[in-house]
């Protein structure tokens, strides 16, 4: 579609059948970007894989049939893999870099980066605004409340809620 931006795109991999559309950005310096077969990323979403210090796991991996709603922001540099039919509301946030401040003496930006990762397994479902930190695993079949703010793990068939997000219930089917 019109406006799609791509950075490094040798190192993009479009899956048979997925879909940019109008505005999306994918910056996918050298470990890359994944998206899988019949996967749409949706109007101004943001791919970024910025790894200019060398991270090991950097990337964003997506499964086939999952869809990145509109404006979510995906940034990579700990690794993001993202399993099959994962829907994003709009406007998550899946952050898998985050700033060390230990040092009330040295200001943030002296201090380094943790880059742990994100996995986010099959047949989840992430709500308008969630946000999801760096070193989050959620389990298959999860649910993610809008607004969630997840900075533990969430076991599968989960739904989680708040700020930061916990355990609301169970899926049981």
């Amino acid at each position: 579609e019109r406006n799609v931006r791509l950075r490094f795109a040798s190192h993009i991999h479009l899956g048979h059948g997925s879909y940019l559309d109008e505005g999306v950005y994918i910056h996918a310096c050298p470990a890359g970007v994944e998206i899988g077969p019949n996967t749409l990323v949706m109007h101004g979403a943001v791919l970024h894989v910025y790894n200019f210090r060398d991270l090991p796991h950097a990337g964003i991996r997506i499964g086939r049939d999952s869809l990145i709603g509109e404006y979510t922001v995906i940034r990579g540099q700990g690794g993001v893999t993202i399993g099959d039919r994962v829907y994003t509301s709009p406007l998550t946030q899946i952050i898998a870099v985050n700033h060390v401040f230990d040092d009330p003496q040295r200001p943030f930006i002296e201090q380094g980066i943790t880059a742990e990762g994100i996995v986010i397994e099959d047949d989840v479902w992430l709500g308008s605004g969630a946000v999801i930190t760096d070193g989050v695993h959620i389990g298959k079949g999860a649910v993610v409340a809008a607004g969630a703010v997840v900075t533990r793990d969430v076991p599968a068939h989960t739904v989680v809620a708040g700020v930061p997000a916990k355990e609301i219930r169970k899926i049981d089917g």
